[in-house]
């Protein structure tokens, strides 16, 4: 894998996003579909890592570039995750107080509403890989609901999703014998 192509590709999904996971309807796209450098199982863990560690939520591209290409991935998702950062600076700088603009308000609301679709979009084929069985399938809707409707942050959904596996593998393992 050419470590500038895997750059390139990354840093075309940061750039094209306005939040953390925004990037993984195209990370999927271009790395798992359409160039087959990882496998849906590859990113639901470069997701997973991403957001149980610390950082911005955009983190998991560095993961994602570890699977792609071991270390020097690693550094390609790096920068990929912040150029874009440091681009805006200037931009910023730029445009000033056009940012106020009715105009410039609307497009970054329909980019921000794209954003969103596409991201339920690549959510449901990493949700068909993920949820095996029916107590996956109940921690996901119960994340679901808890994350909708409270505003308990997601980390300790994450564990108290990681708990309730382990558990369950304990009985599980407890009954077998």
């Amino acid at each position: 894998m050419n470590i500038l192509v895997l750059y390139l590709l990354l840093l075309k999904a940061t750039v094209t996003s306005f939040s953390g996971l925004g990037s993984l309807p195209v990370i999927r796209q271009d790395l798992v579909v359409t160039h087959r450098m990882i496998t849906d199982s590859q990113l639901s863990a470069a997701v997973a890592v991403g957001r149980t560690t610390p950082g911005p939520a955009g983190l998991y591209v560095v993961s994602v570039g570890y699977f792609a290409a071991g270390i020097p991935g690693a550094i390609a998702g790096w920068l990929a995750l912040v150029t874009p950062s440091l681009s805006v600076i200037l931009v910023i700088r730029y445009l000033g107080r056009k940012a106020k603009h009715p105009r410039v308000k609307g497009v970054l609301q329909a980019i921000v509403l794209a954003s969103a679709g596409m991201l339920l979009a690549t959510a449901l084929p990493l949700a068909r890989e993920a949820l095996t069985g029916t107590l996956l399938s109940l921690i996901a809707l119960g994340s679901v609901l808890i994350l909708v409707f409270t505003r308990l942050d997601s980390i300790w959904v994450i564990l108290a999703s990681a708990v309730v596996c382990l558990a369950a593998d304990a009985v599980h393992a407890i009954l077998s014998v």
